[in-house]
Formats: structure tokens, C-alpha cells, sequence
């Protein structure tokens, strides 16, 4: 099989470039996904992508990586069977066995098409106007939030905003919420005792609080896959390969020329006559070129690869959201609860789904966050420094742990960490799961910003109207610093947001140019948010959108 271009990974960036590249009828492209097609409801019901992670296992929609332990969070209690021991008589017997190690964290990534964006929350959320300058300042031309923004907004259909910073004529809608929840008016009403209001957190400010707008329409989920694929599906240009792995990108005198495939046991090769395009993501990406011969020779010799280019910044600079959650339990018809755990919500499902299918309304498409803050920690920084989520469920263990009854939740997650990472590949297989280390609270102003953003948003929650719901599962005093690091040290984790491994720059640990080629090789890019220098503040599926629409550009400019 050949065609012009071969993009790998079909999540956010991968079904942008998809559309965006076969509007050239004289083009042919080939999609290229692990996971399988996108067709579960538990996809497209906004409030049902909570089940999509399960609670043991594999699942058929996500990867369910763990990091390896983190030094800086608690250690907890690992079961290891029996050992055998030997008494002072020479008699042997069984004793159980335990050891103790950090705890992990948890990863969960998109598997289908639409990669995450079919998995999470649906939050459209661009990130800081400040962001895309910095990335500019460090030398990336091209990337300033005055070049960006035209490529958010050829993206987007705003429902609730016309305006010169919103467009209205994308593939990817953005609503308002169908559902009027009181818990999450009264959070913002708490807030904005505090802090001042935000209808728009993509406007001209970022800070304060208000509601999230959503990538939905109708009152179902519009993932990349819906906006970007529905039509392109029906070009004849553009093939779609669907469970599918691929283990690495093939060179001839350092140009890419085709990958290496396995699909259900059978292995093939899909060349490119043009470009290969890696969209796997902070995880997928690194770790294809790493298998493919291109990163640290050092580490790639110590898995048997050879180095086709020693680029040194592949897997290094990752970069996470970490966060914590506060989770109160009320007993309401208005919260959400897993089902058989929850008498009320499970009491009101019927009704909510009827609304969900006779009018695309009601709690079914929630997407659980529904209010949410940008703020500072310190009055004199520059811009806001954490970020809070407020969830009409309570949320424990990124929902695998059983919690029974109603509640709400609340997210604090750290915007621009100082802690960086690493991501690794285990070995040469493919389907081996990648070592990842963000390498969390490694550095201590990290740890002592989130104590201070947990207690801003403590406040918030022991504001009225939300005071009054004081049954709290794991109360600390706010006035403990150290009971709160302690906290943050057994609880926090992941919010989602993984970038930054492929990064785009001109110093020696950056893998791609400001126009996203690999260096050292030619006819091979990096799309995804991988190749994002630093974290942005805010969700990161907008940002991944806008980074596509802009490649899209480039590559098709490379064409005249």
C-alpha cells in the first residue's frame, strides 16, 4: 500500500490532518489507528465516557498506562504472594510477603478514533494568550498567540460567542451546557464571592470563574473524529486503517519512507511517496521514533536498536498537569452517581435518559465538569497559576474506585509545573507499555503551589452556598501545610494533559523545527502535542486541534 501521506495515530491531530489534507482530491492519505472505530455510545452520551476507564483491566477504548513509582508521592503497600521460610528445627512454611514502593500514577490515553478527545471531558479550553508568546520568545517563529489564534478559530463553531477571538464556520462545535445544574451555579456563585466572574475563559481574559464551554452538539460529544472524519470519510482519497499498531517509521538514507505495521497477527508496510506524520501523542510519538532508530543512542543501544539519529530530547520534557481533589458527599437528585451505587441517581437515570433521546437535554450531557476557575496563587503573578474543575459526581481514583451514594467533586491541578519528565520505551516490542516518569513534585516550588491552590479552593468550597456541605471524605486542616503536602503526596495524579516530549525548539534537546519536521532526517513530522515546549495553561485537546490546523497548512504550503 502507498500513498502520499501516512499520518500514525488517528486521535485529535491525526483526524485534523486527515480532513485537512484530503481536501486535495490529488492527494491520498492513510489514517492509521491502534484502537477500533468510535462507535460505542459511551463514546458520543457526554456523562457516560466516566465508564469508559474500567476498573480492572484493559480497555477496549483506552490505554490504561501506570507511571513507574514516583519518588515524591507516599509509598503504599504491594501485595507479593507467599515466600517460602525456613524455622530454626529446618521445617519450610508459606508467610505472606509485602513490599513497599511509591505510588504509581495512573495514565489513561485515548485508543479509537478521536484518541482522547472521545475519552474526556469535553472542555474547550485554548490555554493563556501568554503560552503561545512564550513559545514564540523561545525562538519558534510562527507560534505567537497572534499566529495561532486564526487556526483556533478555523476550527471551532461557537455556539454561545461571535466575536474576533471565536470563529463560526469550523468543524468543531462548541456549545454551552444543556443542562442547568444548581450545584454548579452555586459553585460559581461561592466563587464569585472571592474572585471575579468569567463567562469566557477563551476571551480576552483567562482569569476568574465561571462555566466551561464544550465540544458537543446536539447534546452528544464532538470529538475530532465527529467534526473532522464524518465527511472526510467519504473522500475517496483517504483510507482508514483501524486496529492497527505501528512498531516503527523505515528509512532509506535518513528519509522516511514507510512504516512497519501488525494488524491481528499479519505484518505490512504502508509507504509514503510525500511524508510520514507521527500523531501518536506525548506517549505514542516518542516512542515510535524511538523504536524506529531516532533518540538517545546510549539508551536505544541498551534495547538492541540502532540509532539511525542520535536526538538526544526524544522522550525528555515531559510535562503534566498534576492534581487533587476535594469530594463531598450529598444526598440530591441532582448529583451524579455510578449506577447501584447511588439510590437517587440511579432512581432519576430513566428520566434523564429519556430527556437525553426525546430532547437532547439533561444530566446525560453533562460532561461531569461543569464549573471551572483560572486563578493565581499570588496576586503579583503575571497570569493565573492553577486551575480548578468542579464535577456534579465525586470522582475517586479517576472513577475506578467504588463510591457509593451523591456528591460533588472538586479539581485543583498546577498550570505550568517545574517538575519535567520522561517517557521511554520498555523494549523493542510494540505492544510493551512505555515507561513513564513524570517525574512529579520533583521540584519543591511545585508542591508548594499546590498547597497553596488547595487552599483557594477550600475556600471557595467553605464559601456559601456551598459551605453547608461539610461531609467531606478526606478532610484536612486548612491551616496544616504539612497535612496538606501530605495529602497531595497520597492522592493527586493526573489530570490528563501529557505533552511536551517531542518538543519543538532550536536547543539541543529539541526534536522538531518550528515547522514540526524531525531533525536529522527528512519526510518525517511530529503533529500532536508532543511537540509543545511547554504546558499550556489550560486542557490541552483545543491547543492539539490548533497545532494540526496549523501543520495542515505548512504541509499543503510545501506542496505549491
Amino acid at each position: 500500500m502507498t500513498y502520499d501521506y501516512v499520518i500514525v495515530g488517528g486521535g485529535s491531530a491525526g483526524c485534523v490532518l486527515a480532513s485537512r489534507l484530503t481536501e486535495n482530491p490529488n492527494v491520498s492519505v492513510c489514517l492509521i489507528e491502534t484502537g477500533p472505530p468510535d462507535k460505542s455510545p459511551l463514546i458520543h452520551i457526554p456523562a457516560m465516557y466516566a465508564f469508559l476507564v474500567k476498573e480492572r483491566g484493559e480497555s477496549e477504548y483506552a490505554y490504561q498506562y501506570d507511571t513507574v513509582p514516583q519518588k515524591e508521592f507516599s509509598t503504599v503497600t504491594i501485595k507479593e504472594g507467599s515466600a517460602q521460610v525456613s524455622d530454626n528445627l529446618g521445617g519450610t512454611y508459606q508467610m505472606p510477603q509485602n513490599i513497599q514502593e511509591n505510588r504509581k500514577g495512573f495514565q489513561p490515553r485515548g485508543k479509537t478514533l478521536g484518541g482522547s478527545s472521545s475519552i474526556n471531558g469535553m472542555l474547550y479550553v485554548r490555554g493563556h494568550k501568554w503560552d503561545y508568546d512564550h513559545w514564540s520568545s523561545l525562538g519558534n517563529q510562527g507560534w505567537s498567540y497572534d499566529d495561532v489564534l486564526p487556526y483556533f478559530k478555523k476550527s471551532e463553531n461557537n455556539e454561545v460567542f461571535s466575536n474576533h477571538l471565536h470563529g463560526q464556520n469550523g468543524p468543531l462545535n462548541v456549545a454551552g451546557l444543556r443542562h442547568d445544574n444548581p450545584f454548579t451555579r452555586s459553585f460559581v456563585e461561592a466563587g464569585s464571592k472571592l474572585y471575579k466572574e468569567n463567562d469566557d475563559f477563551n476571551g480576552e481574559e483567562q482569569e476568574g470563574i465561571g462555566i466551561y464551554q464544550v465540544t458537543q452538539k446536539n447534546g452528544r460529544r464532538c470529538s475530532a473524529a465527529v467534526a473532522f472524519l464524518t465527511e472526510a470519510k467519504k473522500r475517496k482519497n483517504l483510507s482508514i486503517l483501524t486496529e492497527t499498531t505501528v512498531d516503527k517509521v523505515n528509512f532509506e538514507n535518513l528519509v522516511a519512507r514507510s512504516v512497519s505495521c501488525i494488524k491481528k497477527g499479519t505484518s505490512f508496510e504502508v509507504k509514503a511517496n510525500k511524508e510520514i506524520i507521527l500523531s501518536g501523542g506525548a506517549y505514542g510519538s516518542p516512542t515510535i521514533l524511538q523504536r524506529s532508530g531516532i533518540g538517545n543512542q546510549s539508551y536505544l543501544n541498551s534495547k538492541k536498536i540502532d540509532c539511525v539519529v542520535d536526538l538526544k530530547g526524544v522522550g525528555e520534557n515531559l510535562q503534566d498537569h498534576l492534581d487533587y481533589i476535594t469530594s463531598h458527599r450529598v444526598d440530591s437528585w441532582d448529583l451524579m452517581g455510578a449506577p447501584f451505587r447511588s439510590g437517587k441517581f440511579t432512581l432519576r437515570a430513566p428520566l434523564e435518559l429519556l430527556k437525553l433521546f426525546l430532547n437532547n437535554s439533561g444530566m446525560f450531557t453533562s460532561p461531569l465538569a461543569e464549573g471551572g476557575a483560572f486563578l493565581k496563587t499570588e496576586k503579583n503573578l503575571e497570569i493565573p497559576d492553577i486551575q480548578l474543575h468542579f464535577v456534579v459526581g465525586m470522582v475517586e481514583d479517576h472513577g475506578r474506585a467504588e463510591v457509593w451514594g451523591n456528591g460533588f467533586s472538586c479539581h485543583m491541578c498546577l498550570l505550568r509545573p517545574k517538575s519535567i519528565g520522561t517517557v521511554k520505551i520498555a523494549s523493542k516490542n510494540p505492544n510493551d507499555d512505555p515507561l513513564i516518569d513524570p517525574n512529579y513534585l520533583s521540584n519543591r516550588e511545585d508542591i508548594d503551589t499546590m498547597v497553596k491552590g488547595y487552599k483557594i479552593m477550600m475556600e471557595i468550597m467553605n464559601s456559601e452556598p456551598l459551605a453547608q456541605y461539610q461531609n467531606i471524605r478526606y478532610p484536612i486542616n486548612i491551616n496544616d501545610n504539612k497535612a496538606i503536602e501530605s495529602a497531595i503526596r497520597t492522592r493527586a495524579d493526573t489530570i490528563y494533559h501529557p505533552v511536551g516530549t517531542c518538543k519543538m525548539g532550536h536547543d539541543e534537546m529539541s526534536v522538531v523545527d518550528d515547522n514540526l519536521r524531525v531533525k536529522g532526517v527528512k519526510n518525517l513530522r511530529v503533529v500532536d502535542a508532543s511537540i509543545m515546549p511547554t504546558l499550556v495553561g489550560g486542557n490541552t485537546n483545543a491547543p492539539t486541534i490548533m497545532i494540526a490546523e496549523k501543520a495542515s497548512d505548512m504541509i499543503k504550503e510545501e506542496l505549491k
